[in-house]
């Protein structure tokens, strides 16, 4: 039976009618009705009054299973002469600024640490390395606490996992952590004891403090690899990737590269001119251009793959991470991803969950009667519990699922968060009207509200509040819920231009021909480059013309020409805008 069956679902599998049950549990002092979801100890009460045995299951766990057995279940079974040997996908964890993101970098020869917000990893990277001949997939996993859940997943698609720890630093709340979601896993780990180089670094209390936590170096006579490095003096990093071809060796990872590919969904985003995009690592079977696929309630047809290098590829074999175009929607992070026979079949196994996951209360709840932000101090002085509602929208599905599990970390008996709503991508009117309508402030993360939706939330006298480091979001928010809010910086968006025209001046890079929208654009003013709501680069104007003299300002309704510092990837139809702070105390 599943959990939160009503008396009218329950009755007939029992051999008896609603009313039955309805009159028993009134007998047991239980008011209920015939729609009424049942508890647990309930259903089980009126099972043994029967003398029945019934065994509880979530929601929606006995159709998943009906639709496994009929259409995958002929996929389960592997020969073993069908298995060939598959590269080891090695997950990098650690504590917050010890260096993990620096160590791929080395070893992929890419800078992925400089496009970080605060030099913090807020999603998981996916990379492929060659070594000695042998490739190696690497997932880099974020460090800060508020990402659990996306380490906690990385840990389950992996074969092997890095813990980085800084020799200068020790054994930190998040190493301990990833050492937990490791355990968990079943997964060997690989000590890389990262930043040696530095003056104050102790290699003996860093392995002491291993040890405590059940991690003994080969050194001291344990089974745990340990090896010294320095991402920054590029040491030792010939030595890691050899032991993790040593204890991949060992784990003998097969695959069988012939089936239907399947694997699991790292990340998942909705990208401007692309549609929805997930990035995948294949654990089975070879996924390939023009293939029916389907990932929890999202489904499609592979339009293209994409590897970690950015160049479209054909196919993908087990343990290669590539981004997927084609879903209908974002796929959750973490959902199992499967290659159907066709399309229609993945169409109907997608929405037929989609169908279960909305009956199944999937859907947000109803939402009480909410408090701004500004005045949750005030209600909570006069002794009322008060109720926050959110809208909160972020960049990439990983990240909304993290911010989250933080937000909800943060609730208290007099303070209760409610999610109107959650979703990837910039912030909407349709977004501003449901934050109006339930008296929600909607939370942006690395995206940015349109103009239009900016004016809507002014008019509407709806709060919009926007981060780009998760610290600063939870640290804002349990702040405001203690009301100690400190003077803050208000933002003043002054102006608005879109891109018309692109053009390659020699000497000189990339510059804009634009047309402005809105307010006035000032040469040397900050600004944010967006593409469909989604900030993808900020900066400064370098230079700004009309025709062909230089302007110190532009009104609403001109045209100019705008060169941006250190930026070229321009595109008709992405917007330029200005913005300058400034300090406005708190009440």
């Amino acid at each position: 039976m599943e959990r939160g069956s009503t008396p009218r679902e329950l009755g007939p599998k029992l051999n008896r009618s609603a009313g039955d049950i309805i009159r028993f549990l009134f007998l047991q002092g239980e008011v209920v009705t015939a729609t009424q979801s049942l508890t647990d100890d309930m259903i089980e009460l009126f099972s043994a009054e029967l003398g029945a045995q019934v065994r509880l299951v979530d929601p929606g766990e006995e159709k998943e299973a009906e639709l496994q057995a009929k259409y995958f279940e002929d996929e389960e079974e592997e020969d073993e002469e069908d298995l060939r040997p598959r590269p080891p996908v090695v997950t990098v964890m650690g504590h917050v600024d010890h260096g993990k993101t620096l160590l791929l970098d080395r070893i992929r020869q890419a800078n992925v640490v400089a496009g970080e917000a605060g030099g913090i990893t807020q999603h998981i990277g996916a990379y492929q390395a060659e070594w000695n001949g042998h490739a190696i997939t690497f997932i880099d996993t974020p460090g800060h606490e508020a990402f659990t859940a996306m380490r906690a997943r990385g840990a389950q698609a992996t074969d092997v996992v890095v813990l980085v720890v800084a020799a200068d630093d020790g054994v930190m709340p998040q190493t301990v952590e990833a050492i937990d979601h490791a355990k968990a896993a079943d997964v060997p780990i690989v000590v890389a004891l990262n930043k040696i180089d530095r003056a104050d670094a102790d290699p003996n209390r860093v392995l002491q403090q291993l040890s405590e936590h059940g991690l003994v170096p080969e050194a001291w006579g344990g089974d745990t690899i340990v090896v010294e490095v320095s991402a920054l003096q590029e040491l030792g990093i010939e030595d890691l990737l050899e032991q993790i071809a040593v204890v991949a060796e060992v784990e003998e990872l097969r695959a069988n590269p012939e089936g239907r590919a399947r694997g699991v969904v790292l990340e998942a985003n909705l990208e401007p001119g692309r549609g929805p995009v997930a990035t995948v690592i294949v654990q089975n079977g070879t996924l390939r251009v023009g293939e029916a696929l389907v990932a929890g309630a999202a489904w499609g047809k592979v339009k293209a793959l994409i590897d970690d290098r950015g160049d479209q590829v054909k196919e993908a074999p087990p343990s290669t991470p590539v981004q997927v175009l084609g879903f209908s929607e974002p796929p959750s992070a973490g959902d199992e991803f499967r290659v159907t026979s066709d399309q229609s079949t993945a169409r109907t196994i997608g929405e037929t969950r989609e169908h279960r996951f909305r009956v199944a209360g999937h859907a947000p709840s109803p939402t009480a009667p909410g408090a701004k932000l500004e005045d949750l101090f005030e209600q909570i002085q006069r002794g009322e519990a008060a109720t926050l509602n959110l809208v909160l929208k972020a960049d990439v599905q990983g990240t909304l699922e993290a911010i989250t599990e933080s937000l909800r970390k943060l609730e208290r008996d007099d303070v209760r968060l409610s999610f109107v709503l959650r979703g990837v991508g910039g912030i909407t009117e349709n977004d501003v009207q449901l934050a109006a309508a339930s008296n929600a402030t909607i939370i942006g993360f690395n995206v940015r509200p349109d103009r239009r939706a900016r004016e809507l939330a002014g008019d509407r006298d709806v709060e919009i509040r926007l981060y780009e480091v998760i610290y600063k979001l939870l640290e804002e928010l349990e702040a405001a819920m203690v009301g100690m809010l400190a003077p803050e910086l208000e933002e003043v968006v002054t102006g608005e231009a879109e891109v018309r025209a692109v053009f390659r001046v020699p000497r000189v890079g990339v510059v804009a021909g634009c047309y402005v929208r809105n307010g006035v654009i000032t040469r040397g003013s900050r600004v944010r480059f967006l593409r469909e709501g989604v900030v993808i680069w900020k900066g400064s104007i370098q230079s700004l013309r009309r025709f062909k003299d230089d302007a110190r300002e532009v009104q609403t309704g001109f045209e100019c020409g705008i060169g941006l510092s250190d930026f070229q990837d321009l595109k008709d139809g992405d917007i330029i805008e200005t913005y300058d702070e400034r300090e406005i105390p708190r009440t």
